[in-house]
């Protein structure tokens, strides 16, 4: 990860941010590449519908230019249609708010961006909503909050979002550069013989399935996940997991890599004799980050939802 720095700021006369980054590049990218793996600004996808342009060392040049280090670069975007994203009043789990973030605990089932069967009532339509309250006329900050990091459906937990670009950029770097401590809860099918350790693995699409995602010997991303055991029953244990890396899948991937799938996972796990209908015990617990403005990371919590007590409750029984 080059180290950089730069500061949004207003082109005149657009409403496109303009980033002006430092000449620290450490070998030579393909821009687009470089703007999307090193600088976290956009996805390659996202460059691509937000029409970017790019100036390096003052020319106009194709994303497809090599950057190489001592060059200076200035970037510019358009922000997103309003018609490609619908404001939805879904009630939301505010954990913190202010000026420049909010943070919410998300409720399992919820999707975060729509897509191919899911329309509307994901967070990125319940976000908008608020934003456009929240705006109440100002036209200042852009109009759609900026989803840091992903959830999957299934799993409920912390999440944080921005108001505006620069929070959005400043956050973002720190999850490129693993500054973020991510702390989820599990109840997982059997008891670990280690109460805690560590699962360091290359994770990589299931040649199989395309779909799913599997430890691999030596092909895809590297992944470590710590984990430490809470409490167990028979057949059953509860999990703290801290992902050091943030890769598809990865928590549940691993779990069933040690022989212990998260109880409720459809895709890595097996139907239960005991919770035949459990959905993914699995839950975003904590997320530790520094906010804007801020020199110092704050942690947020979720408190595990009512899925994981009557689990736990009927566990106690047996």
């Amino acid at each position: 990860m080059p180290s950089w720095s730069g500061r949004v700021s207003e082109i005149p006369g657009e409403s496109a941010p303009e980033f002006a980054v430092s000449p620290t590049v450490p070998r030579s990218f393909r821009l687009d590449r470089y703007i999307s793996e090193q600088l976290g600004l956009l996805s390659r996808s996202q460059i691509k519908t937000r029409s970017m342009e790019a100036c390096l060392n003052g020319k106009a040049v194709k994303l497809s230019r090599i950057v190489k280090p001592g060059d200076s670069l200035e970037l510019s975007w358009a922000d997103p249609e309003s018609t490609d994203l619908l404001p939805e009043d879904i009630p939301l789990g505010v954990i913190y708010e202010d000026s420049r973030v909010i943070v919410v605990d998300k409720a399992q089932g919820m999707v975060i961006h729509p897509g191919a069967g899911n329309h509307g009532g994901t967070l990125a339509n319940a976000l908008l909503f608020r934003r456009l309250q929240r705006q109440a006329g100002n036209q200042g900050g852009g109009i759609r909050p900026g989803i840091v990091h992903r959830l999957d459906k299934d799993t409920s937990g912390v999440m944080i979002a921005a108001w505006d670009d620069e929070a959005l950029a400043f956050l973002a770097d720190q999850f490129k550069r693993r500054c973020v401590r991510k702390t989820y809860a599990a109840i997982v099918q059997g008891v670990p013989k280690e109460t805690s350790g560590r699962i360091e693995t290359m994770i990589s699409r299931d040649s199989r399935d395309r779909k799913r995602f599997a430890v691999s010997p030596n092909k895809g991303k590297s992944a470590l996940t710590l984990y430490r055991v809470i409490r167990s029953w028979k057949g059953y244990s509860l999990m703290l997991l801290r992902p050091r890396t943030g890769r598809t899948h990865q928590l549940r991937v691993h779990m069933r890599y040690i022989g212990h799938p998260i109880l409720g996972d459809p895709i890595y796990g097996f139907v239960d004799p005991l919770f035949p209908d459990a959905a993914l015990m699995l839950h975003a617990r904590s997320l530790s980050i520094t906010l804007p403005g801020s020199e110092s990371p704050v942690t947020f919590k979720a408190p595990l939802p009512d899925r994981f007590h009557l689990i736990i409750e009927k566990l106690n029984k047996i």
